[in-house]
């Protein structure tokens, strides 16, 4: 099975939440600490998280993890500045890249290493996109062949521009889960998946 790194974007300034929502408590622990240990106990080769705004916190909270943590000096730019970061970071031999989200808690391994199985980039499967009542979610896994273009994004956007290019290359996993819709943005968000 082709190696694949798993990239936890974990720079946003939480502007809706009106503090760093990745350091805040649910269900026991910090929030970003459950999107790196999905991808932790996942079948991704390795697991790159990139900070930003509090970096020293997040770092804080994930010292005992074995994860690489990658900083994003640019992370006030937007969403697009950090995925770079993360993609620059990802190993020559993985052949490609899951794009996790760390506000999104509730992604287990279990959807991760459902993607990475299906994922297969000489069967034209090299863009996979969770789906949850016919509704894309994430996170997103991009083979190694669309890093230039997703390394040339600019701004606070992501790749699903991308993806509608790219459709020939896409496939879906319908996992009949809201995990893959469910970020939390404000305090009331947290409160309600708590």
């Amino acid at each position: 099975m082709p190696k694949i790194a798993a990239i936890v974007l974990a720079a946003g300034l939480s502007r809706r939440f009106g503090a760093n929502k990745l350091l805040q408590e649910f269900r026991g622990k910090p929030l970003i600490r459950h999107v790196v240990e999905s991808a932790q106990a996942s079948t991704a080769g390795t697991v790159v998280v990139v900070t930003g705004a509090e970096s020293h916190a997040v770092k804080a909270v994930l010292a005992d993890t074995k994860v690489e943590l990658v900083d994003n000096i640019d992370f006030s730019t937007g969403l697009s500045s950090s995925l770079i970061q993360g993609l620059k970071s990802v190993p020559p031999d993985c052949a490609g890249a899951l794009i996790l989200l760390g506000d999104m808690p509730l992604v287990s391994a279990e959807i991760i290493d459902q993607l990475i199985e299906m994922f297969s980039p000489t069967s034209s499967r090299a863009i996979g996109v969770p789906l949850s009542q016919g509704r894309q979610g994430n996170p997103v896994l991009w083979g190694r062949q669309f890093f230039p273009e997703l390394l040339a994004l600019s701004g606070d956007r992501g790749a699903k521009a991308l993806i509608t290019a790219h459709q020939d290359w896409v496939y879906t996993l319908e996992v009949g889960d809201p995990a893959v819709h469910i970020d939390i943005d404000t305090p009331d968000d947290l409160h309600r998946y708590e």
